[in-house]
């Protein structure tokens, strides 16, 4: 019986290991080898002024991005900024870059078992899609990356939205091929 009973225990932390998987982030082969256009500047500016700042807390077990996206759903946000985040998460699921030519490649890790404190988060809500980056910290390290579907807050989460008014466009902000 201790003998099934110790499988079982071994099993479970066999099974919630961390764990990491990389996905080519092709557009199409013209958009991935076209070079810049002097038609896109190198850099430009949106102006705009927030209608309004919401701030999000989320209770233990909810799951950061489902939460946020309910959320700006009900509230009918359109475009935003992650202004900040704070607080504690059960697990994480995020993703990177892991290369430097196109096209684009991402590496997905994540662990079912390893808590973390959010240090920050920061973003952008683009046409009611989120795009948020957040930064975790364990006593062994920090780490960092697009926030992907699964992370569970442990004892609380905060996150504050600067809600813009309407006419600011955000369209292009993310839009790897706009270049």
């Amino acid at each position: 019986m201790r003998l099934a009973f110790l499988a079982l225990v071994l099993s479970v932390f066999l099974f919630a290991q961390r764990t990491q998987r990389e996905v080519t982030r092709a557009t199409t082969p013209y958009d991935d080898s076209k070079p810049n256009s002097s038609q896109v500047p190198d850099v430009y500016a949106i102006s705009g002024k927030f209608d309004r700042i919401v701030v999000l807390r989320f209770k233990y077990d909810t799951d950061l991005l489902a939460g946020m996206e309910k959320i700006v759903k009900q509230e009918k946000i359109r475009n935003a900024v992650i202004l900040s985040g704070a607080g504690s998460v059960r697990n994480y699921h995020l993703h990177t870059v892991s290369n430097r030519t196109f096209p684009s490649k991402n590496v997905y890790f994540q662990d079912p078992t390893a808590s973390a404190d959010i240090v920050s988060m920061n973003g952008y809500v683009i046409d009611g899609r989120i795009h948020a980056h957040l930064t975790l910290a364990t006593p062994e390290r920090a780490l960092g990356g697009h926030l992907e579907p699964g992370t569970k807050v442990f004892t609380f989460a905060i996150v504050t939205l600067g809600v813009f008014a309407d006419g600011v466009d955000l369209s292009k902000v993310d839009d790897k091929t706009y270049r």
